[in-house]
């Protein structure tokens, strides 16, 4: 299916946070005064900020703060498609959509062609398993909403197992492999978890052994050593089990296998060590890639093909002055998105492209209800640790400001104080 519009079209694959926020962007400034044809292509109906995947999984997350593509595409004058890309040819400057089946197996919507004159890729990124033996068949992830939510089911379903069984087998364990943000917030969501799970009556938190296992000897890299040890110390108060330096070998359908001999029982395997940009991503039509699948862009974000754009976690963007390149945080694709959407707003006016400057302004974990750390970095003060209260305001302000980006300050407050009420009178996690 080819669009012979003559408006510029501009097509953006992957509505993650970068894609939403830069869909809605330029639906704003061009799809609404008529200047450009606004597409944005993702594999789900719907939104979740990734940052939140963990409440999801954990099932504390209230269903509202999932956003429609189409409801939001209607308000912000950009057009949604439900689809998976496949494959791109530059030549044509077309992309290629995969069928898109329910879940019996029905072809709902037919294989699809799209062109474009702008081509912004921000798939965002998967789960690296490292080729690991038994990872891929036996760990659940939470790379999608999908995942999160059928980790979900799988948790309850394993709660009710347990609180059914003889005392011989009523023990559940949840292993958590990685210890960086995603593994350590989920395993603080978690024991949040059985702790209600106990006042509803449907299980005690003896029961339920959770343990984090990572290669490296230190929690979260990202932080500094002193806010690692802290977490460090607040994971062990919660009761969970740390197993640091122990590299995974193995993972089998009732256990983790790590390198030296150790065999850890597991009902529940989570795999949060490592990502990586999808598979497919290293055929798309000579572009550039690094050895993780991440198309390699420049200051500007373009990549190899004056025509296509990458931002977010399936960019290798140079970070100048330091090692690596930026680093896949919500924050980035944040910033990405802003700078590029006027980038191609010039692009249209004849105008130069804006060069990009990662602005790092720190790392924070939430310890779901426990605690909240991290570092703030400044120009003025440099970096200051911070945590309890003060951490989890501003960590609460970074999803405010994805959330002000694709909805603006006065839905956002509504939708604060509507989540404020519901809150009061519903169930504190989701048991279905």
């Amino acid at each position: 299916m080819t669009d012979n519009n003559e408006k510029h079209k501009i097509v953006i694959v992957g509505g993650g946070a970068a894609g939403l926020e830069i869909a809605t962007r330029l639906g704003k400034k061009l799809g609404k005064k008529g200047l450009a044809e606004v597409m944005l292509l993702d594999a789900s109906p719907t939104h979740i900020w990734k940052p939140l995947l963990h409440e999801v999984a954990a099932g504390t997350l209230d269903e509202s703060e999932q956003i429609e593509y189409l409801a939001q595409a209607h308000r912000n004058h950009f057009r949604f498609r439900l689809g998976r890309m496949e494959g791109l040819n530059r030549q044509k400057k077309e992309i290629y959509v995969s069928p898109t089946f329910s879940d019996s197996g029905e072809e709902l919507i037919p294989r699809r062609t799209f062109s474009y004159d702008t081509l912004v890729m921000s798939v965002g990124s998967i789960s690296n398993t490292f080729n690991i033996k038994g990872v891929a068949e036996h760990c659940l992830f939470l790379d999608t909403t999908a995942q999160a939510f059928r980790f979900q089911k799988q948790l309850v379903e394993s709660y009710i197992k347990s609180h059914a069984g003889t005392a011989a087998d009523k023990t559940l364990s949840i292993v958590i492999i990685g210890a960086g943000a995603t593994g350590v917030e989920l395993s603080a969501q978690l024991h949040e978890v059985t702790d209600l799970l106990a006042v509803y009556g449907l299980d005690e938190s003896s029961d339920v052994k959770l343990t984090i296992i990572e290669a490296a000897t230190q929690l979260l890299p990202a932080l500094p050593g002193k806010l690692a040890n802290a977490t460090q110390q607040q994971l062990v108060k919660l009761g969970i089990d740390l197993k640091l330096g122990r590299r995974v070998v193995e993972v089998t359908g009732d256990a983790v296998h790590t390198h030296d001999g150790e065999i850890i029982p597991a009902d529940l395997k989570v795999w949060s060590a490592g990502i990586k940009a999808p598979d497919w991503m290293k055929d798309l039509d000579g572009l550039e890639v690094n050895r993780i699948n991440q198309l390699v862009v420049d200051e500007t974000l373009k990549t190899s093909d004056d025509n296509i754009f990458a931002i977010g976690d399936c960019a290798a963007c140079p970070w100048p002055g330091h090692d690596g390149n930026v680093p896949p945080r919500a924050q980035a694709a944040h910033q990405q998105a802003s700078t590029l959407s006027k980038s191609i707003v010039n692009r249209l006016q004849g105008g130069k492209p804006v060069k990009y400057t990662y602005l790092d302004y720190g790392s924070l974990v939430a310890l779901g209800k426990y605690t909240t750390v991290g570092n703030l970095m400044g120009n003025l003060m440099g970096s200051v640790s911070i945590g309890g209260f003060i951490a989890r305001v501003v960590y609460l302000s970074l999803y405010k400001m994805h959330q002000v980006a694709i909805h603006g300050y006065f839905r956002t407050a509504m939708l604060t104080l509507s989540n404020l009420f519901r809150r009061s009178a519903h169930a504190k996690i989701k048991m279905h």
